[in-house]
């Protein structure tokens, strides 16, 4: 096999490809696992190699790493990505791992990215040869292992978190390719410093991305010269990350529904910029504020509701921009409204009142007696019409069944407009009392 990090000459390989760090001192970023001293660290550099599962957005060095590990552990390396690869693929690499511990007394490190993709029985597959030794397994995925991969694999497999690059470390990277002289660029083009900056925002924290988006600019000079403009234009229209079914997209759309809730319009404004820069479906982000006018605001301002339902409305109708900034008008209002999760936490209570309680009948007089049969078993009789009382009202009525106790679910609070709906239910409250407390005993 050759070695995985011999000097690549070939130009023709993807700038990113020939500039993937050969060990320790040319990777950047992660310093919360590769600082002296911290475990993974340790294990790179005293070439001590365990299962493991690397979590983190793309262009972060998941890869890098798994290879790092083979080599400082003389390990044999074998590569698959669970898009393309089976079952037959897993036994294959099974086998050729037994021959390199058989033969050449090699461990071998089984690197599979995008694990996340493998379904259980194809992920079970690796268990019985992680656990005798066969196979030192090393997982990569965007997605939240604890949601994507069995529990099985995780508890053989320590899990670390791989964040984002900082702009400052993309810049390094970036300058690192147009100063090698075997594997980058050196030499063959100039650029300015504000362009490197440029490339480095663009990339979102994708150390793969700053470098493709770099080979790109360069492909597009004349002369050598990078100029701000080709920059520019080859920066512009890179969305920023965003993942519509991934740990991205629920971990944004949950910042922003923490803001609106915690009144703050400006980060609400943010967050919803974020995920429309990112390519969310308006739409969606139209239903979710329907979910927190509802859950968050309620009836401390019930015009929320409606404002929300009018900017979801003007998204169909009339779609973007004019619809997008219907749905900004939308989140700084729930954002400044009056909050409320009185009917939120009211319909839970109920839910578990009613599953738990069984099918209890509903109370004789609260029947409905269409049927000349129906009114001769009592269906109806002695229900109170509330419109023919004072005020509308029936004292002391009851409309809970009779065998279960009567219960306070929604407590209104005292904002908004629920602060009158406490009064008139505090009154109506002591109605029912005064009227109970004249029955005779």
């Amino acid at each position: 096999m050759a070695d995985l990090f011999a000097t690549e000459s070939d130009l023709g390989s993807p700038l990113a490809d020939r500039m993937r760090p050969a060990n320790l001192s040319e990777f950047y970023g992660q310093r919360h696992l590769l600082a002296d001293g911290k475990p993974l660290q340790r294990a790179i550099a005293q070439g001590r190699a365990h299962s493991m599962v690397f979590w983190g957005p793309p262009g972060t060095g998941k890869t890098t790493l798994a290879r790092m590990i083979a080599s400082t552990t003389d390990s044999h390396f074998i590569a698959l990505s669970a898009v393309m690869a089976g079952v037959k693929d897993i036994r294959a690499s099974v086998a050729e791992a037994e021959q390199h511990r058989q033969m050449r007394n090699r461990g071998t490190v089984l690197f599979l990215d995008e694990v996340h993709r493998f379904n259980k029985s194809q992920q079970d597959a690796f268990l019985p040869f992680v656990e005798n030794g066969t196979l030192t397994f090393i997982g990569a995925t965007t997605e939240n292992p604890s949601f994507e991969l069995n529990n099985a694999l995780l508890s053989r497999a320590r899990v670390y978190v791989l964040r984002m690059l900082e702009p400052a470390e993309l810049v390094e990277i970036l300058n690192r390719a147009l100063s090698d002289s075997t594997r980058g660029l050196a030499g063959r083009y100039a650029i300015s410093h504000e362009s490197i900056l440029v490339l480095a925002s663009a990339a979102d924290g994708d150390a793969r991305r700053a470098l493709n988006l770099l080979e790109l600019a360069a492909d597009l000079a004349d002369d050598g010269d990078i100029s701000d403009e080709i920059v520019k234009e080859v920066a512009s229209g890179n969305r920023r990350r965003f993942d519509k079914q991934g740990e991205y997209f629920y971990d944004q759309i949950s910042a922003l529904h923490k803001s609106i809730r915690g009144t703050d319009p400006d980060a609400s404004l943010y967050w919803l910029m974020r995920m429309l820069d990112g390519g969310c479906d308006p739409l969606y982000i139209a239903r979710r504020l329907i979910r927190v006018a509802s859950e968050d605001i309620g009836n401390a301002d019930p015009r929320a509701l409606q404002i929300t339902l009018n900017a979801w409305e003007t998204q169909e109708r009339l779609g973007s921009p004019e619809g997008e900034l219907a749905i900004a008008q939308a989140v700084v209002y729930l954002a400044c409204a009056a909050k409320s999760n009185a009917v939120y936490v009211a319909t839970k209570a109920a839910l578990k009142d009613a599953q738990e309680l069984g099918s209890l009948e509903v109370p004789m007089h609260l029947r409905n007696a269409p049927t000349s049969l129906m009114k001769d078993l009592g269906y109806g009789d002695q229900y109170r019409y509330a419109h023919d009382e004072e005020a509308a009202f029936a004292a002391g009525e009851k409309y809970f069944p009779d065998d279960m106790n009567p219960a306070k679910y929604y407590h209104p609070v005292p904002r908004g407009l629920e602060i009158r709906i406490r009064e008139k239910l505090d009154e109506i409250a002591k109605l029912n009392k005064q009227t109970e407390s004249r029955k005779p005993k």
